[in-house]
């Protein structure tokens, strides 16, 4: 059977910067009808995209003024995940909160979480959209990770593998704010200390794995506890019961995220523990899935709703021309409640 052909991508905006010799961030501007460009470099930008035949992210529109007012939510994960995740709730919240005072509309586009569909390759390269908020990114997702090259694309968290000059994106510092975390329970005397991670294929479970270990390697404790929960409430049940069997006396767990640790909270009251007197919990969101399980869970607070609202404003600016820091970390901190 011949191999399916390869897609073939159009010019990008770095091609058309380096034929007119100037920045990606000045054809951008010119891109998006600009006024702050000079006319020489508007005659280059224009003579370049005429020579490589470069077709805007509005779809072959005039460069002035025609937009179609419409950015992209994607999110590469199931169905369920997405309205069951009380985290995604948030972040949408704070988008929708950024774009209210301007003209922009928002579509949905949910997607596989390995490699999107032809149809949403169509959709978000057809001049659909004029830009794209991208949330929950995959590792194994290499379209996503370079859609940044077509049109403006902020992310929420960062990319595994960013493109130094196509990477905007909002985040937190998961590393020191999983070691923040993990560091409260060693405070409070705790010295079995398992962690349950998040998908490994995703830098949010990548980098708080790293923060547990790397305040249990400080402290000299052992750092063989970990799971993977996959970001699940079932996850996080399924790897409380894999910890408990390996290690009975562990006595406390840091979750990174408090869904899963809503799951790993029911299986611990299953198994007889009394939480914090037996095994004390940390989530990490602080959602509200912290305050609505069985136990109220202590977690690392991270302000998901502003990262959304910030992720819209970066956004806009690259749509209107402007260079914006590519880069917003933004603060964590513990929020002590009943489950230590």
């Amino acid at each position: 059977m011949n191999a399916a052909p390869l897609r073939r991508l159009p010019p990008t905006l770095e091609a058309v910067a380096a034929a007119a010799g100037v920045s990606r961030s000045t054809v951008s501007r010119v891109v998006n009808g600009s006024t702050r460009v000079s006319p020489d470099v508007l005659t280059a930008v224009t003579a370049a995209i005429e020579e490589l035949q470069y077709i805007p992210n509005r779809a072959a529109r005039s460069l002035a003024n025609r937009q179609t007012m419409a950015i992209a939510l994607v999110v590469p994960e199931e169905t369920t995940r997405f309205f069951g995740d009380p985290y995604f709730a948030s972040i949408v919240h704070g988008i929708t909160k950024g774009l209210e005072p301007s003209d922009y509309v928002l579509t949905l586009q949910l997607t596989s979480p390995f490699s999107p569909s032809e149809k949403t390759v169509r959709y978000l390269l057809g001049g659909n959209v004029d830009g794209a908020l991208v949330v929950s990114h995959h590792s194994g997702d290499h379209f996503l990770a370079s859609l940044g090259k077509e049109l403006p694309v902020v992310f929420g968290g960062r990319p595994l593998r960013p493109d130094e000059q196509t990477s905007y994106f909002v985040d937190v510092d998961n590393t020191a704010a999983a070691e923040m975390g993990t560091q409260f329970l060693i405070d409070l005397g705790r010295t079995r200390i398992a962690t349950i991670s998040g998908a490994a294929d995703m830098p949010a479970g990548i980098d708080r794995a790293a923060g547990w270990k790397r305040a249990m390697d400080g402290a000299g404790l052992r750092s063989d506890l970990l799971a993977d929960g996959d970001f699940t409430m079932a996850g996080g049940a399924r790897a409380m019961r894999e910890l408990l069997d390996r290690a009975p006396d562990l006595d406390a767990v840091f979750v990174a995220s408090d869904l899963m640790a809503t799951g790993a909270v029911s299986v611990l009251r299953e198994r007889g523990r009394v939480i914090p007197a037996d095994v004390a919990v940390v989530g990490f969101d602080d959602s509200p899935a912290a305050t609505s399980g069985e136990v109220e869970l202590t977690t690392v607070h991270q302000p998901s709703v502003e990262m959304g609202e910030a992720m819209a404003h970066m956004l806009l600016a690259l749509l209107r021309g402007e260079d914006p820091e590519p880069v917003n970390i933004m603060p964590t901190r513990i929020v002590v409640r009943a489950s230590t």
